[in-house]
């Protein structure tokens, strides 16, 4: 199968080196084109444009940063995949856009008889790395079925939610559940300190019980440590937040945790710490509460 994927970011680069361990023949464009190097050491392909890539692919597999970019890469008449990709090509979006972004999207490449399937992910990069990623679907059933074994060389749960757009809802919830995660350990890792008692073994107390997370087990320590390698950028998940938020209004439904999160992210990303992992949330959590920046 030859897969093209356009976008070599933190999560893009290691979904096409392990595309290519999985056996596909596999094509890759990204905007900075130095990216693209080390997976032509693997035995990728390199593709000038978008147009190019998909030319000759059976599936075009996108992981962007957002909805304009995934509309630029999918749907530009010169340089996109639309204008490259053959009818019977499947297009599958990893990118976390707006769910009425993927409806145009499916719509416009639907006219040329090109499939389409949302599937945004989570899992960080680790996830990616380690093919265990969490994959949210959208789209027809038989457009599911084209891109299932694609996505389960990347990924460890790979769910079909319902119609295009629906991989995004889940995505937006996703991200709202988490936001909400951070926020809470950052606090009880901080109450821990104040209170007297070591943070560490506050989580390997509480770390199997009825507070156990994915942020409690990959995320705690960074927040302990008071260091935030990255793993997903604050700012992109604000962009996340956006979505789900917008989302949110238009179906009339207050998230006020959520929306303090969004609060506390656009802080950060003033304060230069966009880029920086999620669990820089905990830089927020310590100024608030007086806590000392360095290792709990």
């Amino acid at each position: 199968m030859k897969v093209a994927v356009i976008g070599l970011g933190t999560m893009g680069a290691p979904m096409a080196a392990n595309l290519r361990k999985g056996g596909c023949e596999v094509v890759v464009h990204n905007r900075t084109r130095g990216r693209e190097e080390a997976l032509v050491l693997q035995g990728a392909t390199r593709a000038a444009s978008p147009r190019e890539a998909a030319a000759g692919a059976d599936v075009v597999l996108s992981c962007v940063s957002d909805t304009p970019d995934a509309e630029a890469v999918l749907l530009d008449p010169k340089d996109g995949v639309i204008a490259g990709a053959a009818a019977g090509t499947l297009v599958i979006d990893c990118s976390t856009i707006s769910p009425a972004g993927a409806r145009r999207i499916a719509a416009a490449l639907a006219a040329r008889r090109i499939g389409f399937v949302d599937a945004p992910v989570s899992g960080g990069s680790e996830g990616a790395q380690k093919a265990t990623l969490a994959i949210m679907c959208g789209g027809t059933e038989d457009d599911f079925a084209r891109a299932k074994p694609v996505l389960e060389k990347i990924g460890k749960s790979i769910v079909h939610v319902g119609p295009v757009g629906c991989g995004q809802i889940a995505k937006a919830v996703n991200q709202v559940v988490i936001a909400g995660t951070y926020q809470a350990v950052a606090e009880g890792l901080c109450l821990a300190k104040k209170a007297g008692a070591d943070p560490a073994r506050v989580v390997a107390a509480i770390e199997n019980g009825a507070a156990a997370s994915w942020v409690m087990a990959n995320r705690s320590k960074n927040m302990r440590d008071d260091r935030y390698p990255l793993g997903f950028r604050v700012r992109l998940h604000r962009k996340d937040l956006a979505i789900a938020l917008d989302t949110a209004r238009q179906v009339g439904l207050p998230m006020p945790s959520a929306s303090y999160v969004a609060t506390i992210e656009d802080g950060l990303i003033a304060q230069g710490h966009g880029d920086e992992d999620m669990s820089a949330i905990a830089r927020a959590v310590r100024r608030n509460g007086n806590v000392a920046d360095g290792p709990m």
